[in-house]
């Protein structure tokens, strides 16, 4: 197998754990949006960013699994990741109870610099991921 084959396995399996993770937890908000919109409240974010996040994470996870807009959706799914980080910090340090959010920041960051163009169907469509590689 050559390395560029390996990359490209790697980051399609960064993908589809990426978007499978946030497909979860966008379906954990909306079965329990009233009480994800109070907790958000809580926080001094407006409850309709509840209905906001819960969509870019389920529908986000979704676009990301199959490979579409794998370079713009991770930027999203990154910046829920920083404020949940700022907004609610650890009591325990900044590592230790933010593991999951940095490595879904980093997933995320390696998806929106490095792409997944194996079985994607950004590779399909005429403005998507072929493009930027044939520009190369």
């Amino acid at each position: 197998m050559s390395k560029k084959t390996m990359q490209e396995v790697g980051a399609l399996l960064v993908r589809v754990i990426l978007g499978l993770v946030f497909i979860n937890h966008g379906l954990d908000k909306f079965q329990a949006l009233e009480g994800t919109a109070g907790f958000f409240s809580s926080l001094g974010i407006p409850e309709w960013m509840a209905n906001v996040v819960a969509t870019i994470e389920l529908f986000g996870g979704i676009f990301v699994l199959i490979g579409l807009g794998t370079r713009i959706v991770p930027l999203l799914f990154a910046w829920i990741m920083i404020v949940v980080m700022v907004i609610m910090p650890s009591e325990r340090g900044f590592f230790t109870g933010n593991e999951l959010h940095i490595a879904l920041l980093t997933m995320s960051l390696y998806l929106v610099l490095a792409g997944s163009p194996l079985l994607a169907v950004d590779k399909l469509l005429p403005f998507g991921q072929k493009r930027l590689e044939e520009a190369k």
